[in-house]
């Protein structure tokens, strides 16, 4: 019978199939040629002493033990052409998993999407990034895909109570993401790679009988006697449904303020909005790693950091090792930062969202807004930095001491973000509680990190849109809208959700949700 092991190696064992073999004969007190094969079924890197080791936990098999290999399955989707169809408004990871959920329960998705297919919006992302033109259908944010798309495709999640986290994983491997994402503590596909796994995505919804509709921006939504009646799209098409998974990301600002003027409840939310610092990754591997050169057994060092400063927390999020730093405006007159890396985490900068808790009396100054006066908050930063940045997707820049200490950076060297950066004393781009939260928090990390305050690192602001400034109640039980029956709040635009993996999470519970209220 195939027995459990958990070990630490050095990282040149963990990285040759003959030397772990050989330990885990060792731990087993078995001779190699007994061990048929080592299957690695989680995998961490612990660097918190001078020599770094890897966390293995593996499931060993002997010559005369059956084994037939890991190769994942897609569901038996059926063909659900003539079958009772669902709305799905957005095509982002919550979107399309609830289309593929909905399918494995005889149910047709009709997915509607604002922006073009992922090849199609290469072309605007190219525009925004070389002649500052930003297309209000297509960008980092909006398309098919959604957000993470092009801005990196991490799958990590502290989310494992929301749901099935390997089912998510075992359904990304079964459309062509490689099975390191089942064993990495941190797994991440690539922004390389990750749009054919969504064109195959949509492929299969598409041979299954749902419907993929693209350019098919939302304009209403239409409710009579509080339910759900359908939608009317841009071009004035009107489709009716019943049931409406409404999955449209965190910026979708038009659809907030559709839902408010309908007077469809929504709350303001709290959330986090900061800066974008980027180091260079041999620096962030000297900190983590203690040492002078990484050397080839060891991936691009990320890192995690969390501060309480002033009452707040001050923490890194969506750091990308070996990264890039984008342009994610989703209208003309703002500027908005994120961060990427490609599969292999190869480029030689590394980058992180440095971003601050926000309250909800910060919005106060915006409280004519109602719900939306956190957007209003976020939206206000955002056309500062614009302005401050000569009206251009130009990025305002930093260097991390100059920041702390009020000074201007007399020259800004040139950072992976394309359309350029303009030397700005960034307090002026922040209220005055949030600049000094973030200087007093950067000298802070300082002390935690031992390199890590240096001019050597650069500040982009702002990082704002780290999740929904806003949330749409839903009934706990039902995950129907508190209002509206049909209509199904869902993922990171409705609140609840952060990331790739929690979306789809979300994405298939109102599937499954709409599956039972059928029955």
């Amino acid at each position: 019978m195939p027995r459990e092991f958990q070990f630490q190696v050095s990282p040149e064992v963990a990285a040759n199939e003959i030397l772990l073999a050989n330990h885990v004969a060792k731990l087993a007190q078995i001779s190699p040629k007994e061990i048929q094969k080592v299957v690695v079924v989680k995998r961490s890197i612990d660097a918190r002493q001078k020599n770094i080791k890897v966390n293995i936990k593996a499931t060993v098999f002997l010559v005369d033990e059956h084994y037939v290999g890991t190769k994942i399955e897609l569901p038996d989707y059926p063909n659900v052409t003539n079958n009772q169809e669902v709305l799905v408004v957005g095509a982002g990871p919550a979107g399309l998993f609830a289309a593929l959920q909905l399918i494995e329960l005889g149910l047709k998705p009709v997915v509607l999407e604002r922006g073009k297919d992922v090849r199609g919006r290469r072309r605007d992302l190219k525009a925004i990034n070389v002649d500052h033109i930003v297309n209000e259908d297509s960008n980092y944010c909006f398309g098919e895909g959604g957000a993470g798309t092009y801005s990196d495709g991490k799958l990590y999640t502290r989310s494992k109570k929301r749901g099935d986290v390997d089912r998510i994983l075992q359904l990304l491997v079964g459309f062509g993401a490689s099975d390191e994402i089942l064993i990495e503590a941190h797994p991440h596909i690539g922004t390389n790679k990750l749009p054919q796994i969504i064109q195959d995505i949509r492929e299969k919804i598409i041979a299954c009988g749902g419907q993929v509709l693209f350019g098919a921006k939302v304009t209403d939504i239409l409710v009579k006697n509080s339910e759900i009646g359908g939608v009317t799209l841009q071009d004035g098409t009107v489709i009716n449904a019943k049931k409406l998974i409404l999955a449209t990301g965190h910026s979708a600002r038009d659809i907030f303020e559709l839902l408010d003027r309908k007077e469809i409840l929504i709350e303001a939310k709290p959330f986090a909005l900061g800066v974008r610092a980027e180091h260079p990754q041999e620096l962030i591997d000297k900190i983590q790693y203690s040492c002078d050169f990484r050397g080839e057994f060891l991936p691009p060092a990320p890192y995690s950091i969390v501060k309480q400063v002033s009452g707040r927390g001050m923490y890194s999020f969506c750091m990308c090792p070996g990264g890039v730093i984008a342009p994610c405006a989703t209208s003309p007159g703002e500027v908005v930062t994120n961060g990427w890396s490609p599969s292999k985490r190869d480029q030689a900068t590394a980058n992180s969202g440095i971003v601050v808790e926000l309250k909800l009396e910060d919005f106060q100054p915006f409280a004519k807004f109602g719900a939306l006066a956190g957007m209003e908050f976020q939206k206000a930063i955002e056309q500062k930095a614009w302005q401050l940045a000569g009206s251009t997707q130009k990025v305002p820049a930093q260097k991390m001491v100059d920041f702390t200490q009020k000074r201007v950076s007399s020259e800004v060297p040139k950072t992976s973000y394309v359309p350029g950066t303009t030397s700005v004393e960034l307090g002026e781009v922040f209220p005055a509680f949030l600049t000094n939260t973030m200087r007093e928090g950067f000298t802070q990390f300082g002390k935690s990190m031992r390199g890590y305050f240096t001019n050597e690192a650069i500040l982009h602001a702002p990082e704002s849109r780290t999740s929904s400034p806003v949330r749409i109640p839903r009934d706990p039980m039902t995950l129907e809208h508190l209002q509206i029956k049909g209509l199904y709040p869902c993922g990171e635009g409705a609140g609840y959700a952060g990331g790739i993996i929690s979306a789809a999470i979300d994405g298939e519970k109102c599937a499954l949700k709409i599956k039972e209220s059928i029955n």
